[in-house]
């Protein structure tokens, strides 16, 4: 796993065979701006001879989800601990980053968006229909009309919002069960489940591995982690785990600025984005990242790399309080 602390950028702007070609590579370092300079005036110079030599190579390099092939994880590093790394994504959330202690990531199926009326809504919808039905008919009709209308609407969505809340218990149960099986079968590990806002988090304990080990591999096929997850670990060389709150789900509408992973001290300490932060802490306080659920195997086998992340991991998530998650 590479986390730099200094990232820089460089860029190549030239024309070939009449027309113009720009290249932009990044480049990294863990002991100055001035050597993640070099490697990108490096890289990019790279990339351009390989593209004037007729082989085909992106112009720059594109941020996705967890990341891109040969390109570490370009987030603001928030608190390093020897190996593990805490960093800012994309969107203001910390991140825990360890290249050997095991997490799966489990996300359920999605399901419909479900929401029952609320009071404000429940008021202008009924108004509004007690005035259409007042001119159509009379006021005591429209009155009633209005109230039918808002009373079944406001139990269809109660209803489906129920079936939907059910349906998810079904999903973390079959869940569970797979890390049941999986537990049965390897009897000397140890497992820690958690409940996140879209299904399942599970960090194993016994031992350490890296992310292309096979045993690896196989939790990640019994358990059905998610493939982007999977993924992440693969080209990242990591395992990785949420810390706080998505903001959407805490009431932060305002999307964090710049509107992707800050890679340098000016992107990291602007003060509109200083604001951010304070804001999104102060509102995150009373949620959860996850809560945990329940351990699976042998639970006196623990490695002590493995305590150590889980300590991290379960007072930032704030695993243990009574709180929503979000």
């Amino acid at each position: 796993m590479i986390v730099p602390e200094y990232w820089a950028e460089a860029i190549r702007d030239t024309r070939h065979k009449g027309r113009r070609l720009v290249v932009r590579r990044f480049g990294w370092s863990d002991d100055s701006v001035a050597a993640a300079q070099a490697h990108a005036e490096l890289r990019v110079q790279e990339a351009l001879d390989t593209l004037l030599q007729g082989q085909d190579v992106p112009r720059r390099e594109r941020l996705t989800n967890y990341g891109v092939d040969g390109v570490p994880i370009r987030e603001q590093i928030v608190e390093r601990q020897d190996d593990l790394v805490i960093t800012r994504n994309s969107y203001g959330a910390l991140c825990l980053n360890t290249p050997n202690v095991l997490f799966a990531d489990i996300d359920h199926p999605p399901l419909p968006t479900t929401w029952a009326l609320s009071p404000v809504l429940t008021v202008v919808l009924w108004s509004g229909l007690w005035v259409l039905g007042a001119n159509l008919l009379n006021g005591t009709a429209g009155f009633l009309l209005a109230a039918v209308v808002v009373i079944a609407l406001n139990a269809l969505m109660l209803r489906r919002t129920k079936r939907n809340t059910q349906r998810r218990a079904q999903l973390e149960t079959q869940a569970l069960a797979r890390v049941e099986r999986f537990s049965a079968k390897h009897p000397d590990w140890h497992l820690r489940t958690y409940r996140t806002p879209a299904g399942l988090r599970v960090l194993v304990m016994h031992a350490t591995f890296s992310p292309h080990d096979d045993e690896v591999q196989q939790l990640f096929a019994a358990l059905h982690t998610d493939k982007l997850y999977m993924r992440m670990c693969r080209v990242q060389h990591c395992f990785r785990a949420r810390l706080t709150p998505k903001p959407w789900r805490v009431g932060v509408r305002r999307r964090i600025r710049p509107p992707f992973a800050a890679w340098s001290a000016e992107q990291a300490f602007r003060p509109d984005r200083l604001q951010w932060i304070a804001e999104y802490e102060r509102r995150a306080r009373g949620h959860a990242a996850c809560s945990f659920l329940r351990a699976y195997g042998n639970e006196a086998q623990v490695d002590a790399k493995a305590e150590v992340v889980r300590a991290v991991h379960d007072r930032m998530t704030q695993a243990y309080a009574s709180l929503p998650l979000a």
